[in-house]
């Protein structure tokens, strides 16, 4: 097969490495890609949202299936695009409606309440309805979480701890904060507990593979401090995520979210990302996404036995049939390194150096780009993912902290706590 991957952070640059090791892979090619893919395939200059220009390249180098990363190619309607134009192209990833999941939180949180799926208690407002959004505040207990409906490039959520400021700031994200996507925005009961990522393929029929579970770590600052990020790094397996947990994770979240989209007439085919939070030992969903988490997906790849193609092949055909998906028992660990002053303004072009030194672990590139003379330059907020498998969490992040340390731009940074809260959970 000739396979189209649309992307360029970390997460495509590890499904581009486990798609390139597939048997089914003649050819790969990742649009636009970056400074690392090319290991794996044939970078191209395209831009994933310029629908028309993805389908001419399609036809002319026989492509045979479609790969979508980010969520932003899906909310435009790829799948449905592709549907009418070449039919006969195989999409992974969900229909515009199937998207919806993602592109509007007050899509997903109507389709969890309407199919049963734990939540938290939440109401959508709009500017006309501001005055309600501060009275439903006045209910609610502090932090109170603010989310912009629509996507907001991981910034639209906000988390505060005082009324009024909450009253302001849901007044303010009405007026335009993130643009049009905070016209509704979504207030809901904040819920403590610890997070997990479950990702989800399905066909779209019933048919559903888990693969490995993950947990991210989003503040830049060690603690969980500091400003929110794409994600500094990961952990898979998460250790509270046993049989008891996801048994409870599988009937009542994921069997009722595929079996939902089946009843409302949703094409889904694709990737299901499940954010959820562990509450007192019972799993309730904080966000879908539509697509692989990242960097969850550097640290799941590794741990993925199955040829991954042969899942998405049959899961874009509508027919998982009986393919299994093993999971490598090993612990893989995740550390991004990331340019200094991300997530706020960052210089680019910096010289990365060091990359030809690392044997123990691999590294998928996000912000990087590769000049003309073979040099490497950071491009990027998130700069390099370094991901390692280990016979445990203090193992895996050790072989990677190991790593990072061999790799070296002006202004490196990355969080040397990876890991440690879930070494410490009993």
């Amino acid at each position: 097969m000739n396979i189209l991957l649309l992307g360029s952070g970390g997460r495509e640059s590890a499904l581009a490495w486990k798609i390139s090791q597939s048997e089914l892979c003649d050819k790969l090619f990742i649009a636009p890609g970056n400074g690392g893919t090319g290991a794996y395939g044939t970078n191209v200059a395209l831009s994933p949202l310029d629908f028309e220009a993805v389908e001419a390249f399609v036809g002319a180098n026989g492509i045979d299936m479609v790969v979508v990363g980010n969520e932003d190619p899906l909310v435009a309607g790829i799948y449905d695009y592709f549907a009418g134009k070449r039919p006969g192209l195989l999409v992974v990833g969900p229909s515009k409606a199937g998207a919806q999941l993602e592109g509007s939180k007050d899509f997903a949180k109507r389709f969890m309440t309407a199919h049963g799926i734990p939540t938290a208690r939440f109401r959508s407002f709009t500017q006309e309805t501001a005055e309600e959004g501060c009275r439903f505040l006045e209910e609610l207990k502090p932090p109170y979480v603010l989310k912009a409906d629509g996507l907001a490039a991981g910034k639209g959520v906000l988390i505060i701890d005082s009324l009024d400021e909450a009253k302001k700031a849901l007044r303010e994200m009405l007026g335009g904060m993130f643009g049009k996507s905070s016209a509704t925005v979504v207030i809901e009961e904040f819920l403590k507990g610890i997070e997990c990522s479950v990702f989800v393929l399905t066909d779209g029929n019933g048919g559903y593979r888990v693969l490995p579970v993950a947990k991210d770590y989003k503040r830049i600052g060690e603690g969980d401090t500091g400003l929110n990020t794409g994600g500094m790094g990961a952990i898979s397996p998460v250790p509270f995520a046993d049989e008891t947990f996801m048994r409870k994770v599988t009937e009542r979240i994921i069997e009722p979210t595929v079996k939902g989209l089946a009843e409302e007439g949703i094409i889904y085919r694709g990737f299901i990302f499940l954010g959820l939070i562990n509450v007192e030992g019972e799993p309730m969903v904080i966000e879908y996404n539509v697509r692989m988490g990242d960097p969850e997906t550097e640290a799941v790849m590794l741990r993925v036995d199955s040829d991954l193609v042969q899942l998405m092949k049959a899961a874009a055909e509508g027919d998982l049939g009986d393919l299994p998906l093993r999971h490598n028992p090993a612990t893989a660990a995740t550390v991004m390194i990331v340019s200094g002053g991300y997530p706020g303004s960052y210089p680019k072009g910096k010289v990365i150096t060091g990359l030809d030194k690392v044997t123990d672990s691999i590294l998928f590139h996000a912000g990087t780009k590769k000049l003309d003379d073979g040099t490497v330059v950071t491009s990027g907020g998130r700069v390099i993912a370094v991901s390692s498998l280990g016979k445990d969490i203090a193992d895996a992040v050790g072989r990677s902290f190991k790593s990072v340390d061999l790799v070296d731009f002006e202004g490196k940074y990355f969080r040397r706590d990876i890991g440690r809260d879930l070494m410490n959970l009993k």
